[in-house]
């Protein structure tokens, strides 16, 4: 799996540090990482905009915005990354419960700690359907993966049908299977079905719980069976 991990502390020398320890996690976890670091809760909301982080690892006190206040922010935005304060100042530890933080670290941190809690964080993460951010003129829509049931080919465009709502994306439908990666299939070129979501496969379609159906290629059946079957024992 491939974590996408976020660093922000306005000390330089810090976030240099926290950089080194969450590679040396990684490393020794076998564990892929995306890491991004910023001096400042405004340098994140801006330079970090459109992307979906994971894990944070968040200082308390910074600039004119302390970590705090965006953790807030972002949870009334409907954002549930996973927050690990890292800070030298005790005062903020029942702030952490407010925004639902994984834990309080007091600096300066023991590394096998913050390895430890890492590790909690990535067992959450391997428990919970994968989050993607995708895009669409000026919305950004962030999605649980498991809510997709399927897409399907409209022009320029993909019409995504999930749980809640109908959502049009300016992509392809291989653009979007590149961003859903695993637990979906391509039962025919122009739509793409969530694995979870098949309740049954005929010869001619792919009958889904939602009660709705999608035409299956010719040729595709084998594949989409196997893919379903594969699915199911993993999950």
């Amino acid at each position: 799996m491939t974590v996408n991990i976020a660093i922000i502390d306005d000390c330089a020398e810090d976030v240099g540090y926290l950089s080194t320890v969450v590679d040396d996690w990684a490393d020794k976890r076998g564990i892929n990482t995306l890491k991004s670091s910023f001096l400042s809760a405004e340098a994140f909301l801006f330079d970090g905009e459109g992307e979906y982080f994971d894990i944070l690892l968040l200082d308390v006190e910074m600039g004119r915005m302390n970590g705090v206040e965006l953790a807030k922010k972002l949870r009334r935005d409907g954002g549930d990354e996973q927050i690990i304060f890292i800070t030298g100042y005790p005062d903020f530890i029942s702030d952490g419960y407010d925004v639902s933080a994984l834990h309080y670290l007091l600096k300066p941190f023991n590394r096998n700690k913050l390895f430890e809690v890492l590790d909690r964080a990535v067992a959450r993460l391997r428990r919970e359907p994968p989050t993607v951010l995708l895009s669409s003129g000026k919305e950004t829509y962030t999605l649980k993966t498991d809510s997709i049931i399927y897409g399907e080919s409209d022009g320029h465009y993909v019409l995504l049908h999930t749980r809640d709502e109908e959502i049009r994306l300016r992509m392809t439908v291989s653009e979007l299977e590149e961003t859903l990666g695993e637990g979906f299939c391509r039962p025919s070129r122009s739509f793409i079905v969530g694995l979870a979501h098949i309740s049954r496969i005929t010869k001619t379609d792919v009958l889904l719980d939602s009660g709705a159906s999608v035409p299956l290629g010719k040729g595709m059946y084998d594949s989409v069976n196997l893919a379903l079957i594969k699915y199911l024992r993993e999950n």
